[in-house]
């Protein structure tokens, strides 16, 4: 089977984990065309249906034309429809109603004709945003004629199933699975989410495979029940391996170098806290985090407080070694995913 052009949507800073899931997937020749937009080929697209470190995935036409309105073409209606076919006959029968066309010039007669075609094959409902079927137009990026792309799943990849709850500040799928696999996940792990909020770190690090315990806690009850809402949505016949507790993460009722592994999105200081009060709850959590962390444990943090992170990670060298930095576009935010290892 011919390999064909694809496009993924990611989270910019984290192209090389997404880079790394769509090759493990069977895709080929994978580069970066800028930040947060990957390019590849694939023979088939199914495998490309639960990815975890990407946002979306186009199947990518491009047509050698000088302007939009040669897409009403015969041969290029029919080989766009063809294509769209493809990826409704990815899902079963009806999971699909509505479609939107994303263009500049949406409403312009040309791009009309194209939805009306494209609505008369289908038999779905045209909608002006969040349509199931998704088609985007745009001129080609490599400077010549224009490129469909059609997105793959009728809703992005990145919105989890089992995400029936939110609460401010709650961290993006996509980037929880990526510090998931920072800690290096093993099957014998005891795995400690600090401040866990709606537990996407918690059911993220399920989706990856075994662990002894998964461990969340929060100080906030609204957290924790909206957290309990997620995990019960997740679960759906599986045997709950989560354990939830209203524990400070200052003072935690923990032996000793007993976790294997510690994840926490502390809060930014904006929606969620200040920073005054992260001047002295960031030091409590990281020597308290060390105290049970085994020695060689990771400790995976995400924050907005870079600076203070990064005097803090300086002043306890000793007892946390930084092994690595990332910056990660969250909206046009840009925190830092901290990964440090017990010393």
């Amino acid at each position: 089977m011919t390999a064909q052009p694809c496009e993924a949507d990611v989270i910019a800073g984290l192209e090389p984990f997404a880079s790394a899931e769509i090759v493990q997937r069977g895709g080929q020749h994978v580069r970066t065309m800028r930040q947060g937009v990957l390019n590849f080929s694939a023979a088939r697209l199914a495998p490309f249906l639960d990815l975890k470190a990407v946002l979306s995935v186009y199947r990518l036409l491009r047509f050698d034309v000088p302007r939009p309105k040669a897409l009403l073409a015969d041969q290029h209606q029919r080989y766009l429809l063809t294509q769209v076919d493809a990826v409704l006959s990815l899902y079963p029968p009806k999971t699909y109603r509505t479609f939107m066309l994303a263009a500049a010039g949406a409403h312009t007669p040309v791009m009309s004709r194209l939805r009306d075609a494209v609505a008369t094959h289908t038999g779905l409902q045209p909608v002006d945003e969040s349509g199931d079927l998704l088609i985007r137009i745009r001129p080609s990026p490599l400077g010549n004629g224009w490129d469909v792309l059609v997105r793959i799943s009728p809703r992005p990849l990145a919105t989890r199933e089992w995400r029936v709850c939110n609460v401010d500040g709650a961290l993006q799928a996509t980037v929880a699975h990526v510090m998931v696999t920072l800690t290096q996940p093993c099957s014998d792990d005891v795995y400690l989410n600090l401040c866990c909020g709606s537990g996407t770190l918690l059911i993220e690090r399920a989706l990856v495979g075994a662990a002894r315990r998964l461990i969340g806690c929060d100080v906030h009850p609204r957290a924790l029940n909206c957290a309990r809402r997620n995990i019960a949505a997740y679960l759906r016949g599986r045997s709950n391996i989560f354990e939830l507790y209203p524990w400070d993460a200052r003072c935690l009722p923990l032996p000793d170098a007993s976790v294997d592994a510690i994840v926490a999105d502390l809060p930014f200081g904006s929606q969620v806290g200040s920073h005054a009060e992260n001047l002295t709850l960031y030091p409590q959590i990281m020597r308290e985090a060390r105290r049970v962390a085994k020695t060689g444990a990771r400790f995976v943090v995400i924050t907005a407080e870079v600076r203070l992170m990064q005097g803090l990670v300086a002043q306890m060298a000793d007892v946390w070694r930084c092994e690595r930095v990332l910056r990660v576009n969250l909206g046009g935010l840009w925190p830092a995913i901290f990964v440090l290892r017990s010393a």
